[in-house]
């Protein structure tokens, strides 16, 4: 299943683009080209322009298009003019061509949620037989579930990483506090010099529950009976309502908006504690819905440039690590490519997004580029 969807989605990668006054069209084009089933936006794209723009970017230009992101088998796409792209619509007896739908990327995506306040949510005190842990079929005792009712589901969630710049992420232990020793791993980074705040926590949803007894009498706990099984609940867990559709169904790969573009941008963490990520897992960025960063925006990821020791100079001195700024005799050395990603989910101040290809591992601390930087 994700065989086709990357091959569609690495293309997607490399050729997102604003829309420019003027479209190239490759020289040995034909005057139209009817859509096949199989087809995509992207696909379709790269065959007839010489810079295969973003489809819906340019449909956004021609009024006659209904709907930017559809296109259907039968349609006949008009390719004779260098400044406009026609469709003649076709018999509309098949499904549309669409963008990349939810249930193609959902199994590599992480249920993760930022917010910046946490110690006031209602907490697991305790577990059915006084257990250290609890899974599905055992249940929970939570504290300040104020007005649950029976049969309500809540979902909980791990406090795990505080974000903030200038400074690192710190891991953090089941009651917020950071972990000692906490960011010893993160020598990739470098820190921005133009934003100093606390982007929020990371909260990691770890099981779901349905409430079967609230409090009475002397009882001060709502019981909740769990129900999923990949993850253990321990006391110190969080619990926040679940939400019915925490991703969209269907992603419209697009370029940045300007500002988000022009704002400097990194690398938070990796799902999962890792400190590389490759295709197909999870990255947090610097970034999120006030800076115009929305689900489908994609970027590049660029290994930080660095200063790097004149060993012929300088033989006795080796320091190589990315953090190293100078001393002796160093050379600079420029960015260098190593991935795009996808955002699939937004909060304010911070963002998810699906590492789709890339040329090698993408480290904490990397700058997020617009899409077609070089």
């Amino acid at each position: 299943m994700f065989n086709r969807i990357r091959t569609v989605v690495a293309v997607a990668m490399l050729t997102v683009a604003t829309y420019a006054a003027a479209v190239e069209m490759a020289g040995d084009h034909p005057d139209t080209y009817v859509v096949k089933k199989g087809d995509t936006l992207w696909d379709i794209a790269g065959k007839f322009l010489k810079k295969p723009w973003l489809w819906p970017e340019i449909w956004q230009a021609n009024p006659q298009v209904s709907n930017p992101h559809l296109i259907y088998p039968g349609d006949v796409l008009s390719l004779a003019y260098l400044d406009r792209v026609g469709v003649k619509p076709g018999p509309r007896q098949e499904a549309p061509i669409n963008a990349i739908p939810l249930a193609d990327i959902e199994p590599f995506l992480k249920n993760l949620r930022i917010t910046d306040e946490f110690k006031s949510l209602p907490y697991v005190v305790s577990l059915e037989d006084s257990r250290l842990r609890a899974s599905a079929g055992q249940v929970a005792y939570v504290m300040n579930l104020d007005n649950a009712q029976v049969g309500q589901r809540y979902a909980v969630f791990r406090p795990t990483l505080s974000y903030a710049l200038p400074r690192h992420n710190e891991d953090l232990q089941a009651n917020g506090d950071p972990l000692a020793g906490a960011g010893n791993l993160w020598k990739t980074y470098i820190a921005p010099s133009t934003r100093n705040e606390f982007l929020g926590y990371e909260m990691a949803q770890v099981n779901v529950g349905t409430v079967t007894r609230v409090p009475s009498g002397t009882t001060e706990v709502t019981s909740l009976l769990l129900q999923d099984s990949g993850r253990e609940v321990r006391p110190g867990d969080r619990l926040m309502p679940v939400q019915a559709q925490p991703y969209d169904l269907q992603f419209i790969p697009h370029p940045p908006a300007p500002q988000a573009a022009e704002t400097e941008l990194r690398v938070l963490a990796v799902a999962d504690t890792f400190t590389a990520a490759g295709p197909r897992d999870v990255i947090a960025i610097s970034g999120g819905a006030r800076e115009g960063i929305d689900n489908g925006t994609v970027f590049s990821l660029w290994r930080n440039s660095r200063r790097v020791n004149d060993r012929v100079e300088h033989s006795l001195i080796s320091r190589a690590d990315d953090g190293f700024t100078g001393g002796g005799r160093t050379v600079g050395v420029p960015e260098e490519y190593a991935a795009h990603a996808m955002v699939f989910r937004t909060f304010d101040k911070v963002s998810y997004a699906l590492v789709m290809e890339g040329v090698k591992p993408v480290k904490v601390g990397y700058n997020v580029r617009h899409p077609d930087a070089q």
